[in-house]
């Protein structure tokens, strides 16, 4: 009987090979903004290693302050277009598919340790209606030019306490106008990035939207108390055109909601009727490296890959992606689909430094 996590699928017309997506994650590996020939090696690596879907790192719009890391790649600028031409056709060549996810870090300051050489920020200020009109355009633009170059699909970074979920969330979002106050009023924007998004490139390109209820600097902290609420939050999100909800949870296996083992995934498929996303410690073992970088302990529970097939066999959610596993090894999900599971390597810290070439 074929094992799901290897089961192929289908978004819009783009034929996956299997349920597995990479997570994306932060490198800061592009000097100006620029990806190297080193990070097109570091991405076809992972497709060549069995991955059915990559979304890159946060790529940042054309919009001031939008990274807060001199090595955040850009899809804007002449020299990075090439770069992430490069790192397309690498990554298709080698059997892959490919979602470039695009951000602005809003009001963030540099906190990672790792990247303490950011650019500094000045106090926050509240967006302007041209401030917020040009955002949706720098999104709109960096699709449809996602799409000129060959990405697979696109990502809106909606997560982790970031621009976008700074309007979702109550205690970011404290205007008086029409981009805040309700549940309504606060998810406009991010609807308004959608359907930018989708008028730019067309309703057939695919779309996914990270979302979550923790943020980097607020692990506790809620868009949604109940799927109520929740509902009012991605209903206008899958109105507009999100083809896919990727739901940043720090660990897979916990429920969301008191009263149903759903985990954030799980509700966001059962409200909208979309394509589901789970994510969240795939793979490791012991404490979160998150709570450790943030000295607050952790627990070594872990969920098992067997709880990730259970889930996607009963249909609670649709792809799951791998993280931190894949920094590590390349091959993660070749071993896993040759039940090779006693050659995988376990997350190295040291691997968040730099990126790996195999």
């Amino acid at each position: 009987m074929e094992n799901v996590l290897f089961s192929s699928f289908k978004v819009r017309g783009l034929d996956l090979a299997n349920r597995i997506v990479m997570s994306p994650m932060t490198r800061g590996a592009s000097p100006n903004g620029i990806p190297t020939e080193q990070v097109a090696r570091y991405y076809a690596a992972r497709a060549r290693g069995g991955v059915g879907l990559i979304t890159t790192e946060a790529i940042a719009v054309d919009r001031p302050f939008s990274a807060n890391n001199q090595g955040i790649p850009n899809l804007h600028h002449a020299d990075a277009i090439t770069g992430w031409r490069a790192v397309v056709d690498a990554v298709h060549a080698a059997g892959g598919r490919i979602f470039a996810q695009l951000w602005h870090c809003g009001q963030q300051q540099p906190m990672d340790p790792l990247f303490a050489e950011g650019i500094p920020y000045e106090s926050p200020q509240t967006m302007s209606d041209r401030d917020i009109e040009d955002t949706i355009s720098a999104f709109g633009w960096a699709a449809r030019r996602a799409k000129e170059v060959g990405f697979d699909g696109v990502e809106i970074h909606g997560a982790n306490g970031y621009l976008v979920d700074q309007f979702l969330w109550s205690k970011t979002n404290t205007r008086q106008d029409q981009w805040g106050g309700s549940i309504a009023n606060r998810v406009r924007f991010g609807a308004a990035l959608v359907s930018e998004i989708k008028r730019q490139t067309g309703v057939d390109f695919p779309l996914s939207f990270r979302f979550s209820q923790f943020k980097l600097s607020d692990y506790q902290g809620r868009l949604a108390d109940t799927p109520q609420e929740l509902e009012q939050i991605l209903t206008p999100l899958a109105d507009a055109g999100v083809d896919i909800f990727h739901a940043s949870q720090r660990r897979f296996w916990n429920p969301e909601f008191d009263g149903s083992s759903l985990n954030l995934a799980g509700w966001a498929k059962k409200l909208t009727g979309k394509i589901a996303t789970s994510v969240g410690s795939v793979g490791l073992e012991g404490p979160d490296t998150g709570d450790l970088l943030a000295h607050t302990g952790g627990s070594a529970q872990v969920g098992s890959l067997e709880q990730v097939e259970e889930r996607l066999a009963k249909g609670e959610f649709d792809l799951i992606a791998v993280g931190r596993a894949l920094l590590t090894d390349a091959q993660w999900a070749n071993k896993v689909r040759e039940g090779r599971l006693s050659e995988l390597r376990g997350f190295e810290v040291q691997s968040l430094h730099s990126l790996v070439d195999a």
